[in-house]
């Protein structure tokens, strides 16, 4: 008789920064290991305005089984003009016999949101070589959060937010993942960011953060989007599981989906804390969590407090 394995709660925290955020979950081949890239907040340095959230690198830990990861370090070689920048919210897929990531990009480290943001292309033959592609010209100068999926077989889309047009997601298509035709907005209803596709029980659905949990849309054409329901806007029971999920990724494993997102855990801690550097820790740290998804009445459920055995396989 086996033990019954735990998901650790929370399943990863960045060891160096304590903010890992905008997690994002791929097999790696040629390690045969998963792979999670995500933003690594600084939550523990000292920040000028929002300084801490800029200045990031991507984080990689890795994992065997999906329920313990380990901290590898940052990807290196990003940078492809002179100085220390900004690096957000990467989206890695595998496709055309190579890695491609599409990662929101800020020149410098800003003290506050006024700046331009693009999204930038990546190409690898092994996720820790990453070649510089190019910063793709889409609808704004201030878009971020790509989402990339094969809608049909060689035609790819992307969705991203453009905070330009009222922070909506607009999109783009591709049939070789380099040059991209802007399409425009689908997504208008609220304001919201990481935008992220998927298919599960034979629909097909999305989801955004509109910061009161996240939005889910269903779809029949992957163009057209209607309001679905909401999950992860409550809080769970789980160690540091208390505040609202946020930029979450999705990973479908045969009938089985998994939601990887984020939480500020100390949100609340810190309203109750007078010295403003403790304060501004407390609100930056960010744990990551994994969750259930499931289809129940035609609704998109989450129950972040549900025990279930993950199921990663390689093909995510």
């Amino acid at each position: 008789m086996h033990d019954k394995k735990i998901i650790p709660s929370p399943l990863y925290r960045d060891p160096v920064y304590d903010g890992a955020t905008d997690p994002v979950v791929i097999y790696n081949r040629e390690e045969k290991t998963f792979w999670m890239l995500y933003t690594q907040r600084r939550a523990s340095s000292i920040s000028i305005g929002v300084s801490n959230i800029h200045g990031t690198k991507i984080g990689v830990a890795s994992s065997t089984d999906g329920y313990n990861w380990l901290y590898r370090g940052t990807l290196s070689g990003l940078e492809f003009e002179p100085g220390e920048n900004t690096f957000w919210a990467p989206e890695v897929i595998y496709a055309q016999g190579k890695y491609h990531m599409y990662v929101s990009y800020v020149k410098g480290i800003p003290t506050n949101w006024n700046w331009e943001r693009h999204i930038v292309h990546y190409t690898a033959d092994s996720m820790w070589d990453w070649n510089f592609e190019s910063v793709l010209p889409l609808s704004s100068n201030r878009v971020i959060d790509a989402c990339v999926y094969e809608t049909e077989p060689g035609l790819y889309k992307m969705w991203y937010k453009d905070e330009c047009h009222d922070s909506h997601t607009y999109s783009a298509v591709s049939r070789d993942l380099y040059q991209w035709e802007v399409l425009g907005a689908e997504i208008t209803d609220v304001p919201h960011e990481g935008a992220n596709v998927f298919e599960l029980q034979g629909k097909k659905w999305m989801i955004t953060d509109f910061w009161k949990g996240l939005a889910v849309y269903e779809s029949e054409d992957y163009t057209n989007w209607q309001r679905n329901h909401v999950i992860l806007n409550e809080a769970g029971t789980r160690t540091d599981d208390n505040d609202l999920g946020h930029h979450a990724d999705i990973v479908v494993c045969d009938d089985n989906a998994y939601i990887f997102y984020f939480v500020h855990p100390g949100l609340k801690a810190a309203e109750r804390i007078k010295d403003e550097l403790s304060a501004n820790y407390q609100r930056s740290r960010a744990s990551v969590f994994v969750a259930r998804l499931y289809v129940k009445d035609n609704l998109l459920c989450c129950d972040r407090d549900e025990e279930f055995e993950l199921k990663l396989n390689r093909e995510v």
